[in-house]
């Protein structure tokens, strides 16, 4: 097939949100090439199938809405869909609207520079290709993190990594096995590795607060009534603070008894997810004291369901605010550590001093080892976009740019970077909500955008990013969000700028603005030129 080599759009990235993007392309009659590093589509879907991967919003909310046949058609088996259902279903969409074909796997961008009237996209085929739009569809958990662990090149064992899984899966069986760390893939994988592993020994650094999913089948029933609802359902999301469906609370915590609140939080506990319990109260998110008693309430659950009381006060979290770094959706999670063949080494009172050949050295052992599993998660949200050697006007690169942390225009845009849009970059809600709510609405934005400026050159101006950074930060103060050393503020890196990455201003309000920015014309945008597109179709 014949690729045009100076296409109107680069896109690089065909996970939900590359996907997507393709498709409002191909509506905007617009010529593309669509670059994905993956032997396959599905972006996060694709690269991570550790034991236990499993997407921690509801099936029915964590699906595509532009297409209400899509909608209609697609049958969800669960509650909340394990990675190969997500996956089944985006290679659906994909072969439904025709788009695999224009997908170009096994290529990953290197570099993109602006030379002042176009960017030059460089690949590791390696090929240039000339466009005068890219668009970074590279998702906000998919760098995985370096790992920096003395000691790893010399053990004899397996070393597998929970971002990069085999596709044909491990078998533990029998085995002695240690995971690293306890962030959202630990948490999913350890109860499935403890159900074959001889020996599980879980190396945590920090505690997290781990949510029951309370994951069960979908009946045909319960479908049905949502997918008859599903215009006011997805409006209501999309309208939400986190792009997810439920009635935030309107009291304070602080007005209610410690009893009340005890019944209020165990109906919560036995819904389960993620938003439940957070949507209680009206500040939990905001007041140290209020949030304290649904961290109390989690704390002491966890000391009645773990029957060890080291290991209990230990999984316990006591250094950050719940929901100040993003709890986990587990099944099984804290009940595995009751089981006889399961160990937790708290590694904040007994560190790791190397990987040996046999296994992990703690400051008072060797764990001796077959397979070591790294749950070490990634580089969050600017990893993906850094990965790529991205030059802006008179040659700026993007790493220096963001030496101080992300600077953008609503996420979406980088002053000195004309023509260079990012899908849920730095600055918008992206993590905090609903990725797929997100992603739908960024995609429009910037779809909408490249219709009404018809080939101009279009660029956040450094005033406009200014206010919007700062606007941001702002945000964030009024919550408990800087009270945590997370992945949000990039605290999970050594050497990375300590930043809320995220808008915490909630999805609702964040589209608002977006709209009332393209209805005033773009306002905080600066367009230049007026020469036509050039399309290059062969």
């Amino acid at each position: 097939m014949s690729r045009p080599s100076s296409p109107d759009v680069v896109v690089v990235g065909a996970g939900v949100a590359g996907l997507y993007q393709l498709h409002r392309l191909r509506d905007l009659g617009l010529s593309y090439r669509v670059f994905e590093a993956g032997s396959g589509i599905g972006g996060t879907w694709f690269w991570n199938r550790y034991p236990g991967a499993r997407c921690d919003v509801e099936s029915l909310e964590y699906s595509y809405s532009f297409s209400e046949e899509l909608e209609q058609e697609w049958e969800w088996t669960e509650r909340y869909p394990a990675q190969a259902e997500i996956l089944e279903y985006v290679e659906h969409v994909a072969k439904r609207f025709d788009l695999d074909r224009d997908v170009e796997l096994d290529t990953r961008v290197t570099s993109a520079v602006w030379d002042g009237e176009r960017w030059a996209i460089t690949t590791d085929r390696p090929e240039t290709v000339s466009a005068r739009y890219v668009i970074f569809a590279t998702g906000c958990l998919s760098q995985p993190k370096e790992i920096d662990i003395a000691g790893l090149d010399s053990f004899r064992g397996n070393v597998w990594s929970t971002a990069r899984w085999p596709h044909d899966g491990v078998d533990f069986t029998g085995r002695r096995v240690a995971v690293i760390g306890t962030g959202s893939s630990g948490v999913q994988s350890i109860p499935v590795i403890a159900q074959q592993a001889a020996e599980l020994t879980v190396f945590q650094r920090t505690a997290n607060y781990v949510l029951p999913a309370r994951n069960a089948p979908l009946s045909p029933q319960a479908q049905q009534e949502q997918k008859a609802n599903y215009r006011t359902l997805r409006r209501l999301a999309r309208e939400s603070p986190a792009g997810l469906l439920g009635v935030q609370g309107e009291a304070s915590a602080m007005d209610a008894t410690a009893e009340e609140r005890h019944e209020v939080y165990e109906q919560a506990w036995k819904i389960g997810g993620l938003g439940a319990l957070r949507r209680c109260y009206n500040d939990i998110s905001l007041n140290l004291d209020a949030n304290r008693t649904v961290s109390d309430y989690l704390r002491d659950k966890i000391s009645s369901i773990v029957r060890d009381p080291e290991t209990a006060a230990a999984l316990a979290p006591s250094d950050h605010p719940f929901g100040t770094k993003r709890p986990c959706l587990g099944t099984g999670y804290f009940e595995t550590y009751n089981l006889d063949h399961v160990r937790l080494v708290d590694l904040r009172t007994t560190p790791i001093t190397t990987i040996t050949a046999e296994g992990v050295r703690t400051a008072d052992r060797l764990v001796e080892v077959d397979d070591l599993v790294l749950a070490t998660g990634f580089d969050a949200m600017t990893g993906a976009l850094l990965a790529v050697d991205i030059r802006g006007r008179h040659g700026l690169r993007l790493a220096d740019a963001w030496a101080e942390g992300p600077t953008t225009y609503l996420g979406l845009q980088v002053a000195g970077f004309p023509n260079m849009f990012t899908i849920t970059g730095p600055g918008s809600p992206s993590v905090l909500s609903n990725m797929m709510v997100s992603i739908e609405q960024h995609v429009d934005w910037i779809s909408d955008c490249l219709a009404r400026i018809d080939g101009h050159v279009i660029e956040a101006s450094p005033e406009a990013q200014e206010r919007w950074v700062a606007h941001v930060a702002e945000a964030a103060d009024q919550t408990l969000m800087n009270r945590a050393n997370s992945w949000y503020v990039g605290a999970n890196v050594p050497g990375k700028p300590r930043v809320v990455m995220p808008y915490v201003g909630g999805v609702g309000r964040y589209r608002e603005i977006c709209d009332g920015v393209s209805a005033a014309g773009y306002e905080g945008f600066v367009l230049s030129g007026g020469s036509a597109r050039e399309r290059d179709h062969g």
